[in-house]
């Protein structure tokens, strides 16, 4: 028996032989021409094609998983559309004088390349979003179109890496679990595999050689073994039936009050970067939105997003919520989070460096702009915006200030928009241990538990020579979240986690005893968030 360990993607267990797939390699040939207007014509007629086809993917998808999931390949469209990615191309055809599918290749590298260089698990995910439409846009350049996936019995798919088309077009049926090398927990294919309910892990070194091999995939603590001996056959078989049984008791939480026996209720909320995670997050039965991470539409171009842009991506997550809760972050660019165009300086400590509220502030345009609008997206939902990585209540004050002119200057021109809550992430043990002041200058605070428990402890979290050391449940870290939960409360605030012990299961029960009145988790963790709170008895 062999036995290997990867990142849990989508839980429960699955038994089955393996059936491994890798995409055959494109060789694409870089060739010079000598019309650019003619292969502009060719690659935007690829581009046509590659609408139509994504509808019916998306028309596919509908009928198997609904129209939440479909969303997926609205959002491909809208990255085949980006100014910035096709700009990319247009300057490699016209300038370089290369073909199209050349040029087509090179822009997936470069903006897949720069999404997986990214710290945030969300942005890394995008690389396989920006990698699927370029290698559509290829197949069709080349005529080699859509490869076939298809096998013949139920089985353990293992491959180096699945983009989302590649996920949809398997037949359902026949999918027992998903292993690949690369990937990530974020990314869409693995939103599929869990709306699915097919369990799936990723980061694990696969091996060609597994190819009809016997194995069981423990998607709940991330381990694959390869020709299990019988002794472990029968306990995952065992632990197979129970997961099942408990899946479908999760889904009839859905609709129910996330509340403790004792009748303490908690708002629980998802962490989202766009209207597709928002659907995502609306199919889990979330509450509202605890975390809008506004700055993808920095990163996924070339120039500040206008906003007019801004606006609209705002509006449509607060119209698709329905009247819960939105709360938008500002931009949170800086530390692995970079834009070139903002023309940041390289930094020896960048964490600690130049970023979020520190560019905003200094760059008043900017910050502005966004403040515009997610005011203006405010008569739309039920709005809120946070800031991040305050370490002061100047800080909080200057932002009060120019919000309060961008609201005269929207009055002024006629623009409507509601009152707001604002509230401020607390993030950095300065925060925390001010949190009384902070407390009586915003309507609510949420701690980002990621980065502060890397500032607490003087731990760089991406380091892994130091993954030993980095203890999110360190006494320390947890009297910080004890002291702003107190003060807030003390201060008039309304206090909430949206870091990654949010989803910490081991910790719900602690947090409700500290008071804490909103838990924001990724999606897929909003209903075992639910269970654990209605568990807590005290």
């Amino acid at each position: 028996m062999e036995r290997y360990r990867g990142k849990s993607v989508s839980p429960n267990i699955a038994i089955g032989r393996i059936w491994f797939y890798e995409k055959e390699k494109c060789q694409i040939e870089k060739r010079a021409i000598s019309d650019s207007a003619a292969e502009w014509k060719r690659y935007e007629d690829a581009r046509n094609t590659a609408r139509d086809q994504l509808k019916e993917l998306m028309r596919k998808i509908e009928e198997e998983v609904g129209e939440t999931n479909a969303a997926i390949f609205d959002v491909h469209a809208l990255l085949m559309e980006d100014a910035d990615y096709n700009a990319y191309i247009r300057r490699m055809i016209e300038v370089q004088m290369v073909n199209a599918e050349y040029a087509v290749h090179e822009a997936g590298i470069h903006f897949a390349e720069m999404f997986a260089a990214m710290d945030d698990e969300y942005f890394r995910a995008r690389a396989a979003d920006i990698r699927d439409i370029s290698q559509r846009l290829v197949g069709i350049l080349t005529d080699e179109g859509a490869e076939n996936v298809s096998w013949d019995e139920p089985m353990i798919v293992v491959a180096p890496d699945l983009v989302p088309s590649e996920t949809v077009q398997m037949d359902r049926a026949k999918v027992l679990a998903f292993v690949t090398e690369k990937g990530s927990v974020n990314s869409h294919a693995a939103i599929l595999a869990r709306t699915m309910n097919i369990p799936a892990l990723t980061s694990m070194p696969v091996k060609r050689e597994w190819n009809g091999r016997l194995a069981i995939v423990d998607g709940s603590s991330g381990i694959l073994y390869v020709d299990p001996d019988l002794p472990t056959l029968e306990r995952m078989r065992r632990y197979e039936k129970k997961e099942k049984k408990a899946a479908l008791e999760l889904q009839k939480l859905k609709g129910q009050e996330t509340v403790t026996q004792y009748g303490k209720k908690i708002r629980l909320y998802a962490n989202i970067g766009n209207v597709t995670d928002a659907e995502d997050a609306l199919f889990q039965d979330a509450e509202g939105i605890g975390l809008f991470r506004s700055e993808f539409l920095y990163l996924e171009k070339n120039s500040l997003p206008t906003e007019k842009e801004q606006f609209e991506s705002y509006r449509a997550v607060a119209e698709k919520m329905k009247g819960k809760k939105v709360i938008i972050r500002t931009m949170d660019i800086g530390a692995d989070k970079q834009a070139d165009y903002l023309g940041l300086e390289k930094e020896e400590n960048p964490a600690m460096g130049y970023r979020a509220i520190r560019i905003c502030l200094d760059q008043q345009e900017i910050f502005r702009t966004q403040l515009r609008a997610i005011y203006r997206a405010s008569v739309y939902g039920t709005v809120a915006v946070m800031f991040p990585m305050i370490i002061s209540v100047e800080e909080v004050r200057e932002i009060k200030r120019q919000i309060e002119a961008v609201k005269e200057e929207l009055q002024q021109e006629q623009i409507p928009f509601e009152e707001i809550e604002t509230g401020i992430m607390i993030e950095t043990p300065a925060a925390a241990l001010i949190s009384d002041e902070l407390a009586r200058e915003v309507d609510f605070f949420s701690i980002g538990t990621n980065d502060l428990s890397q500032y607490t402890l003087a731990v760089d979290r991406q380091n892994p020579q130091l993954e030993r050391f980095f203890d999110p449940h360190h006494p320390a870290v947890l009297r910080l979240i004890r002291m702003t939960v107190e003060n807030g409360h003390r201060g008039g605030c309304w206090v909430g986690i949206c870091g990654e012990l949010a989803a910490d299961l081991t910790l719900t029960e602690e947090f409700i005893r500290m008071g804490v009145d909103e838990l924001s988790v990724s999606p897929p963790m909003v209903l075992p968030v639910r269970e654990a709170v209605r568990n807590v008895a005290l």
